[in-house]
């Protein structure tokens, strides 16, 4: 990787990590859509009402830079909602023109929330800009500067005549609810959420990335070894925030890590009053050999230790 390239993911990475401040659970979904903007692909986002779909995805276009075309799709929706209205003065003339201007089609990125409720007329004319990046109605014809469109719905299509245009969306995310142990840091992130990311990044480093994965890489081998697994119990007082002690043990384990899960958050008889302990399950992993337990347990005490100096978490006995 050129210097030239690492500073164009640097920026991008730093606007998607900006954007993800807050957001519990769905820091995930909005490194996908820059993931998705990068491999060329769409991203279609499934879950039920009330999961901060929408607001994930709004911070991710915001960090990526570009003109962002949002909107909500429905039954009555009609064509010139999203694609721009027809050009009465060239009608007069008797030549079919639409004025695209601020529309999808001359967006960078595209945000179609309930996208399957579009009618036929949208549905058709949307296969045209997300395979080929390309709009014509009318005399109308015009190249599309789409990098990634964004699809949000409540479920899959049940309608099979909706699988063509549902495949057209390649990349995926399902998203549940917010587990009941992280309540507490989706309240706090809810306070931080009012300040706005600082850092966003540009079309041209998006386009940088574009450009280099395009390029023929060479694929590395596929690692066959088993995976080592642990759990972590740390006391911390109930003011921190559980999801900022996994992200310390993160960045303490280092790259053996391949997964950290958080799955009990425990407050009663046998802590200190004002204290809470957090038990995250972890997963090792090295692509070159089967690791031994004394080495997980290693890593677990690196991240263990990061932990304790940044929060002052304790190995709960």
């Amino acid at each position: 990787m050129t210097d030239e390239l690492r500073a164009h993911a640097t920026a991008l990475r730093d606007a998607i990590r900006a954007a993800g401040e807050g957001l519990v659970e769905r820091e995930g979904l909005v490194e996908l859509v820059a993931l998705a903007a990068v491999a060329g692909e769409h991203l279609l986002v499934i879950g039920p009402p009330g999961t901060a779909k929408s607001e994930a995805v709004r911070r991710a276009t915001r960090a990526l830079g570009g003109t962002c075309f949002e909107y909500l799709l429905g039954r009555f929706t009609e064509p010139a909602e999203i694609f721009g209205p027809i050009d009465l003065r060239r009608l007069r003339e008797g030549v079919v023109e639409v004025e695209t201007a601020g529309m999808l089609p001359e967006a960078d990125i595209a945000f179609l929330d309930e996208v399957f409720l579009g009618s036929s007329a949208i549905l058709n004319t949307l296969l045209g800009i997300l395979n080929e990046r390309s709009f014509r109605r009318g005399s109308t014809s015009l190249r599309c500067p789409l990098r990634v469109c964004v699809g949000a719905s409540n479920a899959l299509p049940e309608d099979p005549s909706l699988a063509a245009f549902a495949d057209r969306f390649v990349v995926r995310a399902f998203i549940d609810p917010v587990s009941d142990p992280l309540l507490e840091d989706l309240l706090a992130g809810g306070w931080r959420a009012r300040e706005a990311p600082a850092a966003q990044a540009s079309l041209r480093d998006l386009d940088a990335l574009i450009a280099a994965g395009s390029s023929t890489v060479e694929a590395g081998v596929i690692a066959g070894f088993p995976a080592a697994t642990q759990d972590l119990s740390v006391v911390v007082a109930e003011s921190v925030p559980a999801g900022a002690v996994r992200d310390a043990v993160i960045e303490g384990a280092g790259d053996l890590l391949e997964s950290a899960t958080l799955v009990d958050d425990y407050r009663g008889t046998g802590l200190e009053p004002g204290t809470k302990s957090l038990t995250l399950a972890l997963r090792f992993r090295a692509s070159d050999r089967t690791l031994t337990a004394a080495e997980a347990t290693d890593a677990k005490m690196a991240g263990l230790a990061v932990a304790a100096d940044r929060f002052g978490a304790t190995l709960r006995a």
